[in-house]
């Protein structure tokens, strides 16, 4: 596959439009200069494309036009296809591990809790970059929708619970669609149950109904606490599907063991 450039995207984005919340909303997001890659077969009237971003990866058109080497770049990503795909995916890499994920959409208007003593929720703005930064490495996937901390600190669609000048729970649009919104969040560690998550997600789906979109969320079925944040937010569930991670590459894998 090829890489597209910016200027060749506009048209491929229809081939997303009808997606669920989180694929669409995702393919929507790479659009974004700076976050999001696209690929093709062909750069004019292509038969299958692929965009990925943070460790996500959408796959579309006829999988018979593309050799499983031509998937090598999207190694260790979840990817989200028809099941046509998975004879190529299956080739293409040494591991291809089923995801069982549910889907939901922002139906229950709830309430910000009030937060703890000396922690105000607010707005991510540009000069939260450092304390964003400053979490521990195994959260840093929530910023890599947005390219990183800066990216999300200054993309207006954050929010986070401080203490003084640490992040303690951030809230943020992970993937900005045309109508949906998909939203995740993170909490430190020894601040969980203080429904500090909450109090943020809630913020931000006042946010997005603003902007006149739809919040969605999705997690695996095993995530339970994702999902009672998400109930308690008041998602509901929309529908359940699967996604695959992906291992490394099955031909390089047969070169080292060859």
């Amino acid at each position: 596959m090829i890489e597209l450039s910016p200027d060749q995207l506009p048209t491929l984005s229809n081939w997303f439009a009808s997606g669920p919340p989180g694929a669409a909303a995702l393919a929507a997001h790479a659009l974004v200069p700076g976050v999001g890659r696209w690929w093709a077969d062909h750069a004019v009237d292509p038969r299958a494309v692929a965009v990925a971003c943070a460790d996500h990866l959408l796959l579309r058109g006829d999988p018979t036009t593309l050799a499983p080497m031509a998937l090598a770049p999207f190694a260790a990503h979840y990817v989200q296809a028809p099941a046509r795909f998975l004879p190529l995916l299956g080739s293409a890499f040494d591991l291809l591990v089923p995801w069982e994920r549910m889907a939901y959409v922002h139906r229950v208007h709830v309430s910000p809790p009030r937060p703890p003593r000396g922690v105000t929720v607010r707005r991510l703005v540009p000069g939260d970059a450092p304390a964003l930064a400053a979490l521990h490495p195994d959260t840093a996937w929530i910023h890599a929708s947005w390219g990183g901390p800066a990216g999300l600190a200054a993309s207006g669609h954050g929010w986070a619970a401080f203490a003084k000048d640490r992040v303690l729970a951030v809230a943020c649009t992970y993937f900005r669609g045309t109508v949906y919104e998909d939203v995740a969040c993170v909490t430190v560690p020894e601040h969980r149950r203080q429904r500090l998550a909450l109090a943020c997600v809630t913020a931000l789906c006042q946010d997005i109904a603003a902007r006149g979109h739809t919040p969605s969320w999705t997690c695996s079925r095993d995530n339970r606490p994702s999902r009672l944040v998400a109930w308690t937010a008041g998602f509901r569930l929309e529908h359940e599907y699967v996604h695959y991670f992906t291992g490394r590459p099955a031909r390089c894998v047969a070169g080292l063991t060859a």
